[in-house]
């Protein structure tokens, strides 16, 4: 771990006097300038603020105070493309570390870091598992360490990241001074949670509360078959003003934007499937837009420097009160009155149940993955994608159940790297050798021996060349670094593969697998039971904002007087679900889906996922998104799907042993 030098920084400055230099601003919002004091004492400090409220600028105007590197760690690219965007116009150096710059751009910005002209870097926190990055660390002054969607490291908040619980790790072998927390949605678990795993007293905890009073809440109930009516006699009331229509599925982002725009709006659809460049097409012309609608899944809107958004409408139910709590907090951002209506429509419920129960791992597959991770010896390294693959277990889930092996003490995960380097020489051998002096030349002609030349790319096998040369792998890493950097070769890497050692191995593997998959079976109850307030909220006799307030441990003195429950004194009653059962052509055809797929479909809960069209690795591997059945029961709850399986597989089974 890298020592971490004494908090240094210069003399306080006058806090308002900077606001003003280099943002615009004579005043703090709340809670900003207390945040920013803790800093700037040396503590490590917890921002939770209302989306729109200003949390950004509680590491951006600290970053330009200290004199090193502010790290700024974000799960999304929209909000690093946008920040850094209008921090440039500023004049203030930032940057993003991403899998979209070009070769030049991440030299440019690998150039930045280390001669320190660069203030705030922005990355993923996946990037942490990047070995040539952490590497590069190792000698950068790291003032400020803030990670942005700080809920995500809590497992009681409601969008827990595995990848997040090692940042704690990270910012301490990075020497970061101090640590900055930030979200807009934390329950008192989860702060606390949070301030446990970063290590922030209470004191530097500051909550600003979740209400805005500019925010009209609106509910309507609704059937499937109207909806699409409600929606547009809604816009159509409404002034035209850019609008965020949130739906569940991509597939309903392109029907509904395709509907709006056939009644005479300006309508896009986004959503996760799109290209890069689409997306940020879309997201640019939002921007630009002042009468756009955008209909997408929840992947858009997080960190969108918008604060004309005048509507916030939820074409479907939000999976959980806290996405409903950020999706509308992007409207009104400028404190003008903004309208956030949610259809409340039953029939949705099911596929976000199915959702839920699909992430939910057998115990079968937990029995392979713990067959593959606590193997005979003690130190191993594996791919990722080819475990999920094997034990049929999706990415995020085993995340999710290696990072309770290592917390339980089964398991220590090492530094992922790659398997697999390439290099492709910008200059002839003789003239790259010739720029060393005879040692350093005899190590390179070393390399470049050992290395396999395909059409105009070498492969290196890291490995079997740290042997040859006898040389530590890391000595052979910074090497072809530092040729790239030189722009002597371009480098590209592939095949991550992460380094676990065992620490203590199991009494009984079985009763282990037992034990995980009851916490899995927990978290599944969670989700559901987060699903269940959000009905709850929406269906309560009584003033919605407040109730929404007290989620988040807040209080509203009196009720808020402008959403639809205090307009109407009524409380949204639920229209009838569709009734749908299982038909017998699908029953009947269960059986050779088994027959045709046993290694992927062994039981009734692989076979559910296809019916509800539920996808796994497994699935995906064999292409079963395309079989005609995959899906035919999206619109039928799991539990009841996966009863109907179960017993015809019994029924056959049991007829196969009488």
């Amino acid at each position: 771990m890298k020592n971490t030098p004494p908090v240094s920084r210069k003399p306080t400055p006058d806090l308002k006097k900077s606001l003003t230099r280099y943002f615009g601003y004579t005043e703090f919002r709340e809670g900003q300038e207390a945040v920013i004091c803790c800093l700037l004492e040396g503590k490590s400090a917890a921002a939770v603020f209302p989306t729109g409220g200003g949390k950004s600028l509680c590491y951006q105007l600290p970053a330009l105070l200290f004199s090193g590197l502010t790290i700024v760690v974000s799960p999304l690219i929209a909000l690093m493309k946008d920040q850094i965007d209008a921090l440039q116009q500023r004049g203030i150096r930032a940057a993003r570390l991403d899998s979209s710059l070009s070769l030049d751009e991440y030299r440019e910005v690998a150039d930045s870091i280390k001669d320190g002209t660069l203030k705030l870097l922005y990355v993923a926190p996946e990037r942490f598992n990047n070995e040539r990055f952490r590497a590069s660390l190792t000698t950068v002054d790291i003032s400020l360490f803030a990670v942005d969607e700080a809920h995500c490291i809590s497992e009681w908040g409601h969008n827990f990241r595995p990848d997040y619980l090692k940042l704690v790790t990270f910012a301490g072998d990075c020497g970061a001074q101090r640590i900055l927390a930030l979200t807009a949605t934390a329950t008192r678990d989860v702060l606390t949670d949070i301030c446990t795993q970063f290590r922030i007293a209470p004191e530097c905890a500051v909550n600003t509360g979740f209400y805005r009073s500019n925010l009209n809440l609106s509910a309507t109930a609704v059937s499937a078959s109207e909806r699409d009516a409600v929606l547009l006699k809604l816009l159509n009331e409404a002034e035209r003003s850019p609008t965020i229509v949130y739906v569940t599925l991509q597939k309903t982002a392109e029907k509904v934007a395709e509907y709006l725009s056939a009644n005479g709006f300006s309508a896009q659809h986004y959503h996760a499937g799109l290209k890069d460049d689409q997306r940020s097409r879309v997201q640019d012309w939002f921007l630009e837009s002042a009468d756009g609608v955008v209909v997408a899944t929840i992947a858009f809107g997080m960190g969108i420097d918008k604060s004309n958004i005048r509507g916030v409408y939820h074409y479907n139910l939000p999976k959980s009160l806290e996405n409903y709590a950020q999706e509308i907090g992007r409207a009104g951002r400028d404190g003008e009155p903004a309208v956030c209506h949610l259809l409340a429509c039953p029939d949705d419920l099911i596929p976000l149940e199915n959702f839920i129960y699909g992430d939910t791992p057998t115990n079968s597959a937990i029995e392979r993955l713990l067959a593959q991770v606590l193997p005979a010896e003690d130190e191993y390294d594996l791919s990722m994608y080819e475990l999920a693959r094997d034990c049929d277990i999706r990415p995020l889930v085993l995340k999710t159940l290696l990072t309770k092996l290592e917390l339980e003490g089964y398991l220590k995960g090492g530094t992922p790297f790659y398997a697999d380097y390439q290099f492709k020489p910008l200059l002839t051998s003789k003239e790259i050798l010739a720029k060393f002096d005879e040692t350093r030349r005899q190590f390179i002609a070393g390399i470049f021996r050992t290395a396999i030349k395909a059409r105009t790319w070498y492969r290196i096998n890291l490995g079997t060349t740290a042997l040859e040369l006898d040389v530590p792998r890391d000595r052979l890493i910074r090497a072809l670094d530092y040729l790239a950097e030189q722009r002597m070769l371009e480098v590209k890497v592939s095949g991550v593969r992460n380094r676990y050692q065992v620490v203590k191995r199991p009494g009984s593997a079985s009763a282990l697998a037992v034990t995980l998959s009851e916490n899995s079976r927990l978290r599944e109850q969670r989700e559901l039971a987060r699903l269940d307030q959000t009905v709850e909220w929406i269906t309560l006799n009584r003033c919605r904002t407040a109730a929404l307030v007290e989620r988040f441990e807040g209080t509203l003195m009196q009720d808020c007087g402008h959403c639809s429950w205090c307009e109407s004194k009524a409380a949204v009653v639920l229209k009838e679900r569709s009734p749908q059962a299982v038909g017998d052509d699908v029953l009947n055809s269960v059986l050779l889906l088994h027959s045709a797929h046993p290694d992927v479909l062994p039981g009734a809960v692989e076979i559910t996922r296809v019916l509800c069209g539920l996808s796994s690795p497994g699935i995906s591997r064999k292409k079963l998104q395309k079989d005609p059945l995959f899906g035919c029961c999206e619109s039928i709850h799991y539990p009841q799907v996966l009863s109907a399986v179960a017993e015809i597989m019994s029924d056959t089974a049991g007829n196969r042993m009488s």
